[in-house]
């Protein structure tokens, strides 16, 4: 069975180098790294087949908006990788300060909305996370939506990089653990 890397963002270029699609630029980055193309698409997801150290690795933009994530659900499983444990989701997190980025093994969405639906759709919590952090917003009070929609600032771009770095080190321990359990 393949092992999945799912990157939550919503698809068009004016979401593109915001917060929320933190996710999105991860699994481009691991992309890169991996040598594995997003380069097929069928019907609402880009992905990109390939092997990882021998194992074999399904890389996946859903091409939904965020909070629809879970349609990629009904794609995964007619791709022969419908079970949750063998999926890892690249995300953002406003509970992390930017600049950390964590891993989950399991849980709840936290009130991440493309976590959400893809925990509702697939009936499990048993889906590992990497988190990006973008931290919250400085201002009380401020528009929540608005600040995940809004690009990083210069500065958080210059750093971006190495927190993909970080991701891809946990990405790598997973993918470990799961070809030799």
């Amino acid at each position: 069975m393949p092992l999945v890397i799912i990157g939550l963002g919503n698809p068009g270029r004016e979401y593109e180098g915001t917060r929320h699609n933190v996710g999105r630029a991860l699994l481009g980055f691991v992309s890169e790294k991996f040598q594995i193309p997003l380069e097929k698409k069928q019907g609402e997801v880009l992905f990109g087949e390939g092997v990882w150290n021998g194992q074999r690795l399904i890389l996946v933009f859903p091409l939904t908006f965020m909070n629809l994530s879970g349609k990629v659900v009904a794609w995964l499983k007619r791709q022969g990788a419908g079970d949750p444990s063998s999926w890892i989701l690249l995300q953002d997190d406003l509970d992390t300060p930017f600049g950390m980025v964590r891993f989950r093994e399991k849980g709840g969405a936290g009130g991440q909305h493309g976590v959400e639906s893809i925990l509702a759709v697939s009936g499990s919590k048993n889906i590992a996370r990497i988190k990006v952090g973008i931290g919250r917003p400085l201002q009380i009070g401020a528009d929540v939506s608005h600040y995940v929609l809004s690009p990083f600032s210069r500065e958080e771009k210059e750093r971006l990089p190495s927190l993909f770095a970080q991701g891809v080190i946990l990405l790598e321990t997973w993918l470990r653990a799961r070809s030799n359990p």
